[in-house]
């Protein structure tokens, strides 16, 4: 099993975290987001991972690159680093990484992570990962036959044909037939609107010459598009992962109290706090006389009498004052 994680993007909702540092690799309760998909993923699949191709920019740096390939060596896959400079669809960065669309493949856009009870059926032609939602206009849906067989992709539909959103994640029995459908929109300059080559004209295309897409439905499909959806989706991992060890053990602690779930770092030091719930602590950080509640803090932080929640703090930053919702990039001093 091939997986293909398309990363590109520049995450432009999430700023001023992502002038620094690409969306995938935000910390959601210890781990970056694109961890967190890879380990969700693993945990569906019962065929042993392969190769993990990572699209990136190619900016983003060696520093990214090592991160990226550790994350994919701590599943038992191995990192393959691909590079899309030039941004035309979600078409053409699955493209980004044609060597390994073969065999059985698994697509995953890097901005969604999800809650599943169900196990991969790898006989199956291709399986789309879908929620229900309250507001289907606002995404792309899937309409099912009797058979539970998807006969139809509507993106934003007007009047309500259904209610299962697509995600943004896919398998494919053969990813030869997805990467020969890719190709022929780019050779044939099949483009939308924008100018763009999109990943559901190629599975119209492979629906009409019988390919049998099946639904892969989640219990809970979580945003970490924005700051306040970060945060959200930060609180919902605590939740699922409260009966693991989260607090590292040379945490040093000082007339400190800590509401779980909270997840902390190594080498934090507490004193004279309230923390939690729902905090995430990255290494290194200092917190003194403090009460935060429902936030991420990254590494490295030095924070004193602070009073906040639903924020964002960035890698060594140095805060201090009362507020009930911000975000504050790296290398940033408030006092």
């Amino acid at each position: 099993m091939n997986i293909v994680i398309p990363m590109a993007g520049r995450g432009t909702r999430l700023r001023p975290h992502t002038l620094t540092v690409p969306k995938p690799l935000m910390p959601i309760a210890g781990k970056p987001i694109v961890q967190r998909l890879v380990e969700d993923i693993a945990k569906v699949c019962d065929s042993k991972l392969d190769k993990i191709g990572f699209i990136i920019d190619r900016d983003f740096g060696k520093e990214v690159e090592d991160n990226l390939l550790e994350i994919a060596k701590s599943v038992g896959g191995e990192g393959i680093i691909c590079y899309q400079n030039d941004k035309f669809g979600t078409a053409h960065a699955i493209l980004c990484a044609k060597d390994l669309l073969k065999g059985n493949l698994v697509v995953a856009f890097a901005d969604t992570l999800f809650k599943a009870d169900f196990k991969l059926d790898t006989s199956k032609d291709g399986i789309i990962w879908v929620q229900q939602v309250d507001d289907p206009s606002a995404f792309g849906v899937v309409k099912l036959n009797e058979e539970n067989t998807i006969t139809d992709f509507i993106e934003k539909p007007k009047n309500f044909v259904s209610d299962l959103a697509i995600i943004g994640i896919y398998y494919f029995k053969s990813g030869e037939t997805l990467d020969e459908e890719l190709h022929y929109l780019i050779d044939n300059d099949i483009k939308d609107a924008k100018g763009e080559f999109q990943l559901t004209v190629a599975l119209e295309n492979m629906k009409k010459k019988g390919t049998k897409f099946v639904p892969g439905q989640v219990s809970e499909w979580l945003d970490c598009g924005n700051k306040d959806a970060t945060v959200f989706t930060n609180k919902r991992y605590l939740e699922y992962i409260k009966d693991q060890k989260l607090v590292a053990d040379d945490l040093k602690q000082k007339n400190s109290i800590i509401i779980p779930p909270v997840y902390i770092g190594d080498n934090v030091e507490l004193e004279n706090c309230v923390i939690g719930p729902y905090v995430s602590i990255g290494e290194n950080t200092v917190i003194k006389n403090s009460l935060i509640q429902n936030s991420i803090i990254q590494t490295h932080g030095k924070i004193n009498n602070a009073n906040f929640k639903n924020s964002i703090l960035g890698n060594f930053v140095t805060f201090e004052g009362k507020s009930d919702d911000f975000s504050i990039g790296d290398y940033n001093t408030l006092q």
